[in-house]
């Protein structure tokens, strides 16, 4: 049955190659016998014709208008095509070009990978006056447009925002590379931080790290804005040569990412972000990276990173303006290398037996049966 159910991925805003909607759901669908294509920016190498799903590119529109009205509309008429079963899309943006597909046939799915309605108030793009506005405007559109679609979450606590969502979460896939790695030799003055690098996700405090402290090295992995790029440079000062970042305007693929874990015996992987009402309730992704890499992690103590950290004895927290504070927990990570290695293999136990996409796919593919015998 499942070999004649097309099923179309939607994105104008994520690269085609993101790690939850191409490696994790797109290829899990397609191992499960779906029909899968995947509209989503054009790139140099296009995709793997080897993993059987299609992707139909579409123009990387650098005006965020443009791609807001030109890239959806772009997108819809390839998306009406198609004819697909399940339409499932990953942009808030793309909410009217869904609303447009859905008919009696087929079953829209909205992926919800943020909690867009706490984050539309951190948006850097948007004058702050406007913010709250927008945010109030989106929730109500967000209402009109959804309400005879499905809905999946990525993190746990958007189930108090959208109690009908069914939970998909953004966890790991249980690497070979990873389960075979051993944290082996002197453990390194060096810390990763992996994924996009803006201010709310702790770019200028991780460049006050080798100011706090002066053997350490800290290596950015992920899609950095030569504007942050300079403003890390700048934090950093007289130790701005302690500064690595890979990704300055590019994106790094998973695989680069990975191979980047298993570089070098990192100090700890960090995650010492400010406040914000919204980082402050997710689990992050990168916890689970870190994690399944067998590295020990340094975060801020939020109240549900805190209780995260200590129930997996995976890292440390540590007030995020405290210089002292962080300063002595990367000495406790350097003079205790076993305490360190012990934190990075709880972490990694913890995704090898429960957080990893294993189970998460199951649900996924669960839900998809269940739409095809509606």
């Amino acid at each position: 049955m499942n070999e004649k159910k097309r099923v179309v991925h939607l994105t104008t805003v994520h690269h085609p190659y993101d790690p939850r909607i191409y490696h994790k759901e797109c290829k899990s669908l397609k191992k499960a016998g779906f029909d899968v294509y995947l509209i989503a920016k054009e790139t140099e190498t296009g995709i793997d014709r080897e993993s059987g799903i299609k992707h139909i590119p579409i123009k990387d529109y650098k005006s965020r208008w443009e791609r807001m009205t030109k890239g959806a509309w772009t997108l819809y008429k390839q998306a009406k095509k198609l004819k697909a079963d399940v339409y499932h899309f990953h942009d808030p943006e793309l909410l009217p070009v869904a609303w447009l597909l859905k008919n009696r046939r087929n079953h829209v799915i909205y992926d919800i990978h943020e909690d867009y309605i706490t984050s539309m108030l951190q948006k850097e793009y948007l004058p702050k006056p406007l913010r709250k506005f927008a945010a109030k405007a989106y929730k109500k559109m967000e209402q009109f447009f959804t309400k005879k679609m499905e809905r999946i979450l990525a993190e746990k606590y958007y189930k108090d925002i959208y109690p009908d969502g069914e939970c998909v979460l953004n966890y790991p896939m249980v690497n070979t590379a990873f389960i075979k790695h051993q944290r082996k030799g002197k453990i390194e003055d060096k810390l990763i931080y992996t994924g996009n690098v803006t201010d709310v996700r702790g770019a200028f405090l991780h460049a006050k790290l080798p100011l706090i402290d002066e053997k350490i090295t800290m290596n950015y992995i992920g899609k950095c804005s030569t504007e942050f790029a300079d403003e890390i440079y700048h934090i950093a000062g007289s130790q701005s040569d302690r500064i690595q970042i890979n990704g300055v305007n590019q994106y790094i693929p998973k695989e680069e990412i990975e191979q980047a874990y298993l570089k070098h015996n990192w100090l700890a992987g960090v995650a010492i972000f400010p406040e914000t009402e919204h980082y402050m309730k997710k689990e992050l992704t990168k916890f689970f990276e870190y994690m399944n890499a067998g590295i020990p992690i340094i975060c801020s103590n939020f109240p549900v990173w805190k209780h995260f950290i200590n129930q997996y004895r995976c890292g440390i927290t540590v007030d995020p303006h405290n210089d002292q504070e962080i300063k002595d927990a990367l000495d406790y990570l350097r003079n205790h290398p076993d305490a360190a290695k012990q934190m990075g293999e709880n972490g990694k136990k913890a995704v090898q037996e429960q957080l990893n996409w294993r189970a998460e796919e199951e649900k996924l593919i669960a839900i998809y049966q269940r739409l095809g015998n509606k």
